[in-house]
């Protein structure tokens, strides 16, 4: 019989003025500003919106869960990064993010390696938790190129 496994995660969010507010975790050192996104009324440019951070949440997992797979399968890599792009559309009437694209950059030494570092980068986006709990369709569009030979 398997015990169930549980972590919390607690933030808190103070509203400052407007549409905006700071959020904090009292475990973490950092605060976030964030704001209503520009193009609603009252919207905030230059400020994280709770869009931003949704995406962000998606990305950023991707990343953890893949450096966490190609570790253990003992895949080298110089590089990566992790551009996202969230669509939000009123299909139903309602606003929501309907999908996030990810379009990983990997840099591998070993071409030799290309077809190993795809399969992991898939694993990534299929084994990230974030996007095993929410019903936005995620879209992997991944990119790998070859280091340079110095």
């Amino acid at each position: 019989m398997s015990k169930t496994v549980e972590h919390i995660y607690d933030v808190d969010l103070k509203w400052k003025e407007g549409r905006i507010g700071e959020l904090r975790s009292f475990k973490l050192d950092d605060t976030i500003e964030v704001a209503t996104p520009p193009e609603f009324p009252g919207g905030v440019e230059g400020i994280w919106s709770p869009e931003h951070l949704f995406v962000a949440s998606v990305s950023s997992c991707f990343m953890t869960t893949f450096t966490a797979i190609a570790e253990y399968s003992k895949l080298k890599f110089e590089e990566l990064t992790v551009p996202a792009t969230g669509l939000m559309s009123n299909e139903t009437g309602k606003f929501a993010i309907t999908e996030i694209v990810l379009s990983p950059k990997l840099v591998i030494q070993d071409d030799n390696q290309k077809d190993k570092a795809l399969r992991i980068l898939q694993k990534a986006e299929e084994a990230c938790l974030i996007t095993r709990s929410i019903k936005t369709e995620v879209k992997l569009e991944p990119t790998i190129a070859i280091a340079a030979l110095n």
